[in-house]
Parts: C-alpha cells; sequence; structure tokens
C-alpha cells in the first residue's frame, strides 16, 4: 500500500478523462440547442393543433346528431278541410270525396306516403298520391271517407295515421286523432244522411 492518497479534484468533476462533459451533463447542453427547440415547438404545435382539431370532430359530430334527430322527427297536425254529398251503396252508410288539411309541424320536409284511418263508424283512405310537406307548410290530401250516419260523428276523434318518408329517406308512422263532431265533414254529411236515414 502506497502512502499516496486519491484526491478529487472538485474543479473538474464536470469533465471526463479526455476533457469531455459526461452524457448527463450534455443532455443538458443539448436542450439549448436550436435543433431540439425546434423539436419542443413542433412537439407543442401538433398537440396544440391536435386538441383544436378534437374540438372541431366533437361540435361537428353533436351538429350531425342534432340534424339526423331533426331529419327522422315527424310532427303532424290534421284537420277536415273540405267535404261534398257523396253515395250510398249500402243503407245509412254515407261515401264521400273529402279532403284532410295536413300541417308538417316538424323542422325538415316530409313525404306523406299514406294516410288511411278507422274509427267508430268511419273508414278514411287517401286516393294514392304521395305529397312534400315542407317544414310549416300546409297540404289538402285528398280521401275518401265511409261514414255510418248514426254513429260516424260521435265524441271519439278518428285516429289518422300517416306513412312518412323522412328527410333521411326512412318511412315512419304518425297518428293525429282528428275531431269529427261538428267538422267540415259532419256538415257535409248532415243532409246526404237524413236522406239515407
Amino acid at each position: 500500500m502506497s502512502g499516496r492518497r486519491d484526491v478529487i479534484d472538485l474543479d473538474e468533476s464536470d469533465l471526463d478523462e479526455g476533457g469531455r462533459e459526461p452524457t448527463a451533463a450534455a443532455g443538458v447542453a443539448a436542450d439549448r440547442d436550436p435543433s431540439g427547440q425546434r423539436r419542443n415547438v413542433r412537439l407543442v404545435a401538433a398537440l396544440l393543433a391536435g386538441v383544436v382539431l378534437g374540438g372541431v370532430g366533437v361540435n361537428e359530430l353533436r351538429d350531425s346528431r342534432e340534424q339526423r334527430q331533426r331529419n327522422a322527427s315527424v310532427s303532424l297536425v290534421a284537420f277536415p278541410a273540405s267535404g261534398s254529398g257523396g253515395g250510398s251503396d249500402v243503407a245509412g252508410v254515407l261515401q264521400m270525396d273529402a279532403r284532410l288539411a295536413v300541417v308538417n309541424a316538424g323542422p325538415a320536409p316530409i313525404t306523406l306516403r299514406a294516410v288511411t284511418g278507422r274509427g267508430p263508424g268511419v273508414v278514411l283512405r287517401d286516393t294514392g298520391q304521395s305529397r312534400l310537406v315542407r317544414p310549416g307548410g300546409v297540404e289538402w290530401i285528398g280521401v275518401k271517407l265511409r261514414l255510418e250516419c248514426a254513429t260516424a260523428f260521435g265524441s271519439e276523434p278518428l285516429v289518422v295515421r300517416f306513412s312518412v318518408e323522412t328527410a333521411d329517406r326512412r318511412t315512419r308512422e304518425a297518428t293525429y286523432p282528428v275531431a269529427m263532431r261538428d267538422s267540415v265533414w259532419h256538415r257535409g254529411a248532415e243532409v246526404p244522411c237524413e236522406h239515407l236515414g
């Protein structure tokens, strides 16, 4: 054992044997390198772009879902519009040509494909013509009525069924209760029903 002691010189501890900085210290110095800063700026820019695009994507998805819901919704209002006296092939039963007013109360255009109804003493069917009804618009649909004079105009409404093609090209069903008592149809049937009675 020699009497020589190993002494660490603190001033030179940051340099290796070749006089270069060790790798840990070199990593700190590399961060100050302009190419490393550019890499960090690009990374932050990519992250921000992702956040912005993600937010836009979520808004687009929400808007698309709301648009699909609007296109799929059906809201109709219907009421008797006109009716003229008709004939009869059975005692006490009046067959009448009439019109049904249909209002599109929904947010998107619809196409009426079929209109039918059945209630106490009443059968209703359309004349087979499809009609486009815009939002807030009204269409007068030609219908054929078969009315049993004794029961057709009671207190119960006639439930009218609509087969509708919505803006998303799907067929949906909707119903609306149409009041028969004191309607235009009731007034139009009074005199013919008296003759049939």
